[in-house]
């Protein structure tokens, strides 16, 4: 790797992550995996200054938690950081990290949905039990969200849980994160004797990796630190638009595919090819 110093942009992110046959089984299996130095310490050297500054810069929550909903309180949230910095731009189109989503997914090429910074403040609150794909309006379910801490993070910052195989089990309902989603897909996990795969401490560079349908969401943060984490996700590429049957599917139609309406190939501006084999 060539040298790198904290502040410049120059690591391209193009090195493959060799994945073995037995994590992408996992993935298929259980609907995530957890891997580790995705990037490298001298990577996120690099990039976790330039995230930081563009996240909080475009930050709009000022809030204090105590007068934020369950929603509010469980993350900071800034989204598509990559159409606003070039930094950020870099890492979000990484090769590296997109080829690691058409591998896990047995995909030949994926595009771009959006990326999302997700920072839970210090004593931030859970984030309830979800499914992401609730939200997005495509007719496939060949999803998968890279989450990234930017620093080292405890098990009591946070991290993610997952509901084992849950991504096997498809659309589960219009419920968007929510206290009621957290009192559904609890009663849910139990009758239906899912397994939990509970979150452990990560290292600055590891990542997991989900599906779209995989239940998963998040203790608080009782610690007085941060968790700053980035999240990147991917869609594979060939894809279409599918009916915006809730109003949040419409809200990302309109956001994340301008111009496109159903049956329309998803793959407008903000959704470049950032890999194909």
């Amino acid at each position: 790797m060539q040298e790198v110093k904290p502040g410049s942009v120059t690591v391209d992110l193009a090195g493959d992550y060799a994945l073995t046959g037995e994590q992408i089984s996992s993935y298929q299996q259980n609907g995530h995996i957890l891997l580790r130095q995705v990037a490298a310490p001298a990577e996120m050297a690099v990039y976790r200054p330039a995230i930081l500054e563009a996240a909080y810069r475009y930050n709009t929550e000022t809030r204090p938690l105590s007068e934020r909903d369950t929603y509010g309180k469980a993350f900071l949230q800034i989204m598509n950081l990559w159409e606003r910095d070039e930094a950020v731009r870099r890492f979000v189109l990484a090769r590296r990290f997109a080829k690691i989503a058409a591998d896990l997914m047995g995909v030949k090429g994926v595009r771009i949905y959006h990326d999302q910074a997700l920072f839970k403040e210090p004593y931030g609150g859970p984030t309830p039990w979800h499914q992401d794909q609730y939200y997005w309006p495509l007719d496939t379910d060949k999803f998968v969200t890279m989450w990234m801490p930017l620093s080292d993070i405890s098990v009591e910052m946070g991290p993610m849980t997952f509901a084992n195989g849950s991504n096997k089990l498809g659309y589960l309902g219009k419920i968007p994160i929510s206290d009621r989603s957290q009192a559904i897909f609890e009663e849910f996990i139990a009758k239906k004797q899912l397994s939990l795969q509970t979150g452990s401490a990560m290292a600055a560079g590891d990542a997991t990796f989900h599906s779209g349908w995989t239940l998963h969401g998040t203790p608080g943060n009782s610690t007085n630190r941060p968790r700053e984490a980035m999240t990147i996700i991917y869609f594979a590429d060939g894809a279409h638009i599918t009916e915006t049957d809730n109003i949040n599917r419409v809200a990302d139609l309109e956001r994340w595919f301008p111009g496109l309406k159903t049956g329309d190939l998803a793959a407008s501006q903000l959704n470049p090819l950032v890999y194909t084999s």
